[in-house]
């Protein structure tokens, strides 16, 4: 049997005893670094055979894992933090399992930190997991412009050193948004500050980040009538170029339009 088990992403206690009681009875664990692990199953009396897993040997090692599988080992895979297969190896070895038709593999649930961000942001659900984002301007562009189209609520992981260059190529592609910097997760100096693309982030630079970004807002329908109202309304105590510029924010017009209906 295959084993994919959460282990903490802070709080060491944050591990479940179905988590503990897999990990203690399988042949052996796969996972990231094994001084880190071995910090983890220390604390919970757990010895048994760590074998490194990793994104640079992951493909690699597919074989051997797959023919212990079939000769009849339980093995587990974990993480530094968190959840396998959520930026963190696991997915290759899950698809080379599903490859080989091989189905004796569960997931042992427990804690993420992209959970526990969204919902400590109280943004609004459906949200899409993004990550991290890829280091070419290229591919961050085109990642970012899929966002800015969406009205879903979007979570990030952030480099501590990347966050002054995450908000501002954030904000070049998305404009001004809504903010949820939840940093140290479950740890000690827990940390949520809520603030916008255009105002930054100046807090605390360090730790490990999670930002979550509110959707597009959804357009306000709004009848022409409506918009030349509104319009009369305002150039009492606006220009007119004013007064075009604050029915275009306010329901996402275009300027040319409100400008052709209004003024000309």
């Amino acid at each position: 049997m295959f084993y994919i088990v959460a282990t903490p992403i802070g709080n060491l206690k944050d591990i479940s005893i179905r988590a503990i009681e897999t990990l203690k009875s399988c042949d052996y664990i796969l996972c990231e670094d094994t001084r880190t692990s071995r910090v983890l199953l220390n604390n919970y009396e757990i010895d048994k055979p760590l074998v490194s897993y990793h994104k640079f040997n992951e493909k690699e090692k597919c074989d051997k894992i797959y023919n212990d599988l079939i000769n009849g080992k339980d093995i587990c895979l974990i993480s530094d933090a968190g959840m396998p297969g959520i930026s963190d190896p696991g997915a290759v070895i899950i698809n080379y399992l599903k490859e080989k038709q091989y189905n004796n593999y569960t997931v042992i649930p427990g804690a993420s930190a992209l959970i526990n961000a969204q919902v400590l942001s109280g943004f609004p659900a459906p949200f899409v997991f993004v990550g991290f984002l890829p280091e070419k301007t290229k591919d961050r562009k085109s990642i970012l412009q899929k966002v800015a189209d969406s009205t879903f609520t979007s979570v990030f992981y952030v480099s501590p050193h990347e966050i002054d260059k995450f908000f501002k190529t954030c904000l070049d592609s998305l404009g001004d948004r809504e903010v949820c910097v939840a940093r140290e997760i479950t740890k000690k100096f827990e940390e949520v500050v809520f603030t916008t693309l255009k105002q930054g982030y100046t807090s605390v630079v360090k730790g490990e980040f999670v930002c979550v970004i509110k959707g597009k807002e959804q357009d306000v329908a709004v009848s022409d009538d409506a918009i030349i109202a509104e319009f009369q309304t305002l150039i009492n105590t606006h220009s007119n170029k004013d007064a075009v510029a604050i029915i275009c924010e306010k329901y996402n017009l275009k300027k040319n339009y409100v400008y052709s209906l209004c003024v000309k």
